[in-house]
This record gives structure tokens, C-alpha cells and sequence, in this order.
């Protein structure tokens, strides 16, 4: 199913091709902090709309994952990377797609901290 979302302010905007009934959080150093609820989706399921100049992005501890946030509000509505099979992938902020009940998503916690 195709969903739309996008930062606080909206000037960063995305669809996504992808299931909304299951999510992941994690403990590690950001995203403990940040509390995202991620689902990864293929890149190719993934299409930023508009703000592609409005994006910063952060890489931390391995420098393998593009967190990318709003330089306006910032709002991180996704990040991107490489999945250990080695294709293409971005991890999508639940919480940033429209129009979703996130009380009915299955949520996993992934423990990032200790790996």
C-alpha cells in the first residue's frame, strides 16, 4: 500500500510503498533518544516528493546508515542504508507517516546497544 509523510514543518515530504502493521524500535545511542518506530522497505518502494534540499544528514558509529533530518523543524522522516544482503534499503519513521494508527502497529524492540 502506498503511504504518504513527512517532517513537522513539510517541507520534506515522501511516499512509500509499504505494510503499516509492524515496527521496530531500538535502544541504541540515537534512536533511544530520537524514539522512532522504523519499518524498512526496499529503496526502490521509497520516493522523496520534495525536500531534498531541506535534508541533513548524519552518519555515527560505523558511518553505514544515512540519517537524514529536516534542517527546518528537525524531524528525522527516514533513514537510508545497506541491508546485510547488500541491496538498497530505507528505514521509514512511522511516526512520520500520515494518517496511520500507530496504537495498532506490532512493535519489535531491537537491542541496539549491545551489539
Amino acid at each position: 500500500m502506498k503511504h504518504t509523510g513527512s517532517c513537522h514543518c513539510g517541507k520534506v515530504k515522501f511516499e512509500a510503498e509499504m505494510s503499516v502493521d509492524s515496527g521496530l524500535t531500538c535502544n541504541c545511542s540515537i534512536c533511544q533518544k530520537r524514539g522512532s518506530i522504523l519499518a524498512f522497505i526496499p529503496s526502490e518502494n521509497f520516493n522523496l516528493i520534495s525536500g531534498a534540499n531541506a535534508l541533513t544528514e548524519y552518519k555515527f558509529n560505523k558511518n553505514v546508515i544515512e540519517h537524514n533530518f529536516c534542517s527546518t523543524c528537525g524531524i528525522l522522516p527516514f533513514a537510508g542504508g545497506v541491508a546485510p544482503d547488500g541491496k538498497k534499503m530505507m528505514a521509514i519513521n512511522l511516526r512520520c507517516v500520515d494518517e496511520i494508527d500507530l496504537k495498532s502497529i506490532k512493535i519489535k524492540e531491537y537491542d541496539g546497544k549491545h551489539i
